[in-house]
This record gives C-alpha cells, sequence and structure tokens, in this order.
C-alpha cells in the first residue's frame, strides 16, 4: 500500500536523537488523519526496516513498546542515540520540546517530490 511506502521513507528520515511522533509521519506522509495508521505499519512490520524506536505517540510516551524484541527496548534504543527518557504521567517519556524532530517546510517538499518521483 502506498501509505505504508511513504510511512517507511518518512521514518527512514528522521534524524539520530531525535523522535517524530505518529501523527508527525502521517502528515508529512499527506494523510495527517492517519495516526493509528502509522502505529499499525510499526507495529505489523509493514514499513520495512526502520528506526521505529523514534517513534512515539503525541506527548512524547513510549507506546510502541510492545513491537520490540523487549519491553525496554526503545527506551534503550533512544537513551543510545542520546535521548532522555523519563517516567512521567505514568509512562516513559521523550521530551519533545527538546529532542523532538523539527521537520523544516523544505524537508517536507522533498518528500512530497520523491512521493511523486516514485508514483506513490
Amino acid at each position: 500500500m502506498d501509505f505504508y511506502e511513504r510511512a517507511g521513507i518518512v521514518c527512514r528520515k528522521i534524524p539520530r536523537g531525535r523522535a517524530a511522533t505518529y501523527g508527525q509521519i502521517a502528515l508529512l506522509c499527506g494523510r495527517p488523519r492517519n495516526a493509528r495508521q502509522v502505529g499499525y505499519a510499526l507495529n505489523r512490520g509493514k514499513v520495512g526496516e526502520v528506526p521505529a524506536h523514534r517513534v512515539v505517540n503525541a506527548k512524547g510516551q513510549l507506546t510502541g513498546a510492545a513491537a520490540f524484541e523487549t519491553f525496554e527496548m526503545q527506551k534503550l534504543l533512544l537513551e543510545g542515540e542520546g535521548i532522555e527518557v523519563n517516567f512521567r504521567e505514568g509512562a516513559w517519556q521523550v521530551d519533545l520540546k527538546k529532542y523532538g524532530w523539527k521537520h523544516t517546510l523544505q524537508e517536507a517538499l522533498e518528500l512530497e517530490g520523491e512521493f511523486r518521483e516514485r508514483g506513490i
């Protein structure tokens, strides 16, 4: 499915040491209301090899831990990239103000161009 291809491309663009949200990925795929579909695709491996550990929910919470080899794996991978993960509000959480991927308009336009080139 084209959406999954797009999501894979976007996820591979998330810089090391940064986290993106499911909604942000959906937006960059051209489907701003499909955040849950991004989570489904990552959980089911429909996007190929991507740094899925860099994807968190809108609050910065690590909600995709069940998709990893161990429950702590997402946390450990993020910390390995220098991202602080703290336990707040009953969940492990990343400070998106500090570690969130602030993609640029230029990056969004480049992604749109890549989708067009690939016909997706």
